[in-house]
């Protein structure tokens, strides 16, 4: 074990999952400061069009690197599982696999990303002042997207043998560096939103570097080599069928948001600045839940693996409620500060009114949203990743996109749009709930993998 990491197998669970949630808060802050202060810099230095251009690419940018990321959960959950049962081959072996995949997939990421989002710009009916401004961004994007990709599969790897830390001091280096190249490029040199993107790019490559560069250096069985890359098809099956349905998932949600992000389009460049603004917004305000998520993952995984059962069952237990507590508190936050948080990201008055509209009618229930999301978690740590791919494609994605489709054909209400959010998020978590208290989930886990 690394000295960096947390023992999730021994001791009190609470103070465990804290432990080692807590870096990965941090990370994910960092992580958000990079498309967080691509919009701030644009949106202050070089106007409305070009915020509404940096802003309306993210859910186009989840949707093509969304299924890739689910992919890569499911890595980390056999790495952790192999390391939780102290099998040092497969940990290898799984390490060697996932690294490969990662360099393949991201060279495939890059050709699509590149060449087809302008189509699907187009197909989302970006408004002609913002298409220009929004293709660059895309494209500089999209080339370097392999860093990206390298960096999440380093930090899945970290993760998987409990050491949160390192990616932790990657990415405030990391980002520190993509807000002054931001600043630089976009003020002094002048270089719009193609400079937000490079500095990205160099950013991430930046953190990707680092964090191989330690792994080419570590003494356990997850040390990354040359010689150690290979496809070891059982793995990578058991990878395949944990992350797969993760990435459908994913995929499939992003294009619901894309189809509520084309809804969107249709009132203009400051309700795309707007809602743009808030959804940056909104990423900083789940990285407490989403970092707790990813502790639960592994604390699951790594538990499994060890066959203790009650620890899993006390674990679980415990992510959820704490998972819901801070979004209860998060979500009167961003209710009552949604103005000024909005504000942050140009003058515009109709670009803020837009996205206080979003913030007052989403914000009041992000109880339910983690209470999905911690439930989730739990499931991909116990193998059962399939169960939250077919409860949020029902309800994120079909309902969410039968309902903007009705509702957009009958009334041209902005407020129906952003409504789409809570009543989906509300048909999920019923559904998690059921699953989670009908389901006896943790019997079938004991029984498969138990002594």
């Amino acid at each position: 074990m690394s000295k960096q990491s947390v023992n999730l197998l021994e001791g009190d669970i609470k103070s465990g999952l804290l432990r080692f949630a807590l870096p990965l808060f941090l990370g994910q802050v960092f992580q958000q400061m990079y498309n967080m202060v691509d919009a701030l810099v644009v949106g202050n230095l070089c106007g409305e069009n070009a915020l509404a251009a940096v802003t309306s690419t993210g859910s186009l940018i989840f949707l093509i690197v969304g299924f890739f990321g689910g992919v890569y959960g499911g890595v980390g959950v056999v790495i952790a599982r192999c390391f939780g049962a102290g099998d040092e081959y497969q940990v290898k072996r799984a390490v060697g696999t996932a690294v490969l995949g990662t360099v393949l997939s991201g060279l495939f990421l890059t050709l699509l990303g590149y060449f087809g989002s302008p189509v699907l710009l187009g197909w989302m009916g970006t408004p002609p002042e913002v298409m220009a401004d929004a293709v660059a961004y895309l494209g500089i994007y999209f080339l370097g997207i392999l860093f990206v990709v390298l960096y999440n599969s380093a930090v899945g790897i970290f993760q998987a043998i409990g050491d949160s830390k390192r990616p932790l001091y990657y990415l405030i280096i990391s980002s520190v560096t993509n807000v002054v190249l931001d600043i630089l490029f976009v003020g002094p040199m002048n270089m719009g939103v193609r400079g937000a993107a490079l500095a990205t790019v160099i950013a991430q490559g930046l953190s990707a570097g680092l964090a191989f560069f330690r792994l080419s250096r570590a003494q356990g069985a997850w040390r990354v080599s040359i010689k150690g890359l290979c496809l070891d098809k059982p793995l990578l099956k058991e990878m395949l069928r944990i992350g797969l349905p993760s990435g459908v998932q994913n995929s499939v949600i992003a294009f619901a948001n894309v189809m509520v992000q084309s809804s969107v389009n249709v009132f203009g460049s400051a309700a795309m600045a707007g809602n743009g603004a808030f959804v940056k917004l909104e990423g900083f305000a789940f990285i407490p839940v989403n970092a707790f998520g990813s502790a639960c993952t592994t604390f699951i995984s790594q538990n499994i693996g060890a066959r203790k059962f009650e620890r899993v069952k006390q674990g679980a237990k415990f992510s959820v409620m704490f998972s819901c507590g801070c979004a209860a508190i998060i979500g009167v936050v961003f209710f009552a500060f949604a103005p000024q948080f909005i504000g942050l990201f140009g003058k515009s008055a109709d670009a803020i009114a837009s996205g206080v509209l979003r913030a007052r009618i989403c914000t009041p229930f992000y109880l339910l949203l983690a209470c999905s999301h911690g439930i989730a978690a739990v499931c991909r740590g116990a193998g059962y990743s399939k169960v939250p791919m077919y409860i949020m494609l029902g309800s994120w994605c079909v309902l969410r996109v039968t309902y903007i489709t009705i509702v957009t054909n009958l009334f041209h209400n902005i407020s129906l749009v952003y409504a789409a959010y809570p009543m989906t998020w509300a048909v999920s978590t019923a559904c998690f709930l059921w699953y989670y208290n009908k389901s006896h989930w943790l019997e079938r886990v004991q029984a498969k993998y138990g002594a």
